[in-house]
């Protein structure tokens, strides 16, 4: 569609048509454009020559039903290979493996799932633009128009015509004569949200369920309670071991065996602490703990740093990280810091070797605050 404008003031230029030789008097305000180089003062003319509007070339499609079928189809059939590709996106996301590998040429080993992502996606998104271009080439309407452009608000007409031509859109565009095109292209720019949000979504990796909640003290091993172990040596830990005033960095028994130990010992973590009875405040604290020795999760609940520092004469746990303090005498209540929750009790007992053993996992999750955690 081809558009020109005139200035706010308009002229007519039926009254001033130039003579020849009309551009070389002294004082005439017209110039043609068209008769080569003029030489001038270098102050612009009052007026320019409308040069007018091309003739009007119409295209095959204009004249002959069968050709603008035709072309019907093409667009619709471009349409139909951007939704195909697309499938194969979302095929492709699921079967291919995530190791497989393909040799291409000029670029060598890489990721079958990266070429066949990067092939359907790139197909599905080309055919939408060459249907979309060769639309607006053989079918919509190229028949030239004149806008004047306007400086300031359009007159009350004008803008009932523009939305006369908004509603009007569609029968310009032929959408209401060719559904095909119509619905194929909505089939195809639908199908297209598809990989972004598969993408979106996938890319989310698993879903945590309840692992965020769950550590390996709450799993019995031989349908017994864990061991407590110390941490490095791996060795367990009578009661007799622990004295007034000592502290054990604790992982369960087994730990080692299990398909992520890692995994497992970030949760897991706990710092065995033996007090005096009669300075244990809470009775909760007390119960669950076994002559004064307690156990605590060692992960904060602020960040999930290492709470490993603890004061003798205070019986206060420290956070390196950001300083938040918890009172062991009070079932780890924060005192100071940006922590806002206690940290989580194991509830312990001894066995009948005299060895300590978790009676039960943590009865909340451990480490930072998240949205589930009441």
């Amino acid at each position: 569609m081809t558009t020109s404008f005139t200035g706010p003031e308009r002229h007519d230029h039926s009254e001033h048509q130039p003579e020849p030789g009309d551009h070389g008097r002294q004082g005439s305000d017209l110039i043609n454009l068209g008769d080569g180089h003029h030489e001038g003062s270098g102050a612009l003319p009052e007026r320019f020559e409308n040069p007018g509007l091309p003739e009007h070339v119409h295209r095959l499609g204009d004249d002959d039903p069968a050709a603008a079928k035709r072309s019907e189809r093409q667009v619709a059939s471009l349409f139909g290979v951007s939704m195909l590709a697309t499938l194969l996106f979302v095929i492709s996301y699921i079967v291919v493996g995530k190791g497989e590998i393909v040799t291409l040429p000029l670029i060598g080993a890489t990721k079958a799932l990266h070429v066949a992502l990067g092939v359907t996606l790139g197909i599905s998104l080309l055919c939408i633009g060459l249907g979309a271009v060769h639309w607006a080439k053989t079918l919509m309407s190229d028949t030239e128009v004149v806008e004047e452009r306007h400086t300031l608000r359009s007159p009350d007409e004008d803008r009932e015509g523009t939305v006369k031509i908004l509603t009007d859109s569609a029968e310009s565009t032929q959408l209401t004569r060719r559904p095909l095109i119509k619905y194929s292209l909505g089939g195809a720019l639908g199908l297209f949200v598809v990989p972004l949000g598969l993408q979106l979504v996938g890319s989310l990796g698993p879903l945590p369920h309840d692992n965020l909640g769950v550590t390996l003290w709450d799993r019995k091993l031989n349908g017994k309670g864990r061991r407590l172990m110390r941490d490095p040596e791996n060795t367990p830990i009578r009661l007799s071991d622990v004295t007034l005033g000592s502290v054990f960095h604790v992982l369960p028994e087994g730990i080692d065996d299990v398909q992520n130990p890692q995994d497992a010992k970030v949760k897991a973590a706990v710092l065995l602490v033996s007090m005096q009875e009669s300075d244990i405040k809470n009775a909760k604290e007390a119960s669950w703990g076994i002559q004064g020795v307690v156990a605590y999760s060692k992960i904060c609940t602020h960040v999930g740093c290492p709470v490993g520092l603890y004061e003798h004469t205070t019986h206060h746990l420290l956070c390196p990280c950001h300083q938040s303090t918890f009172d062991m005498t009070n079932d780890c209540e924060v005192i100071f810091g940006p922590a806002k929750r206690r940290l989580p009790q194991l509830k312990i007992s001894v066995n009948d070797a005299g060895y300590l053993v978790a009676d039960q996992g943590f009865q909340e999750p451990v480490g930072p605050s998240f949205w589930e955690r009441a």
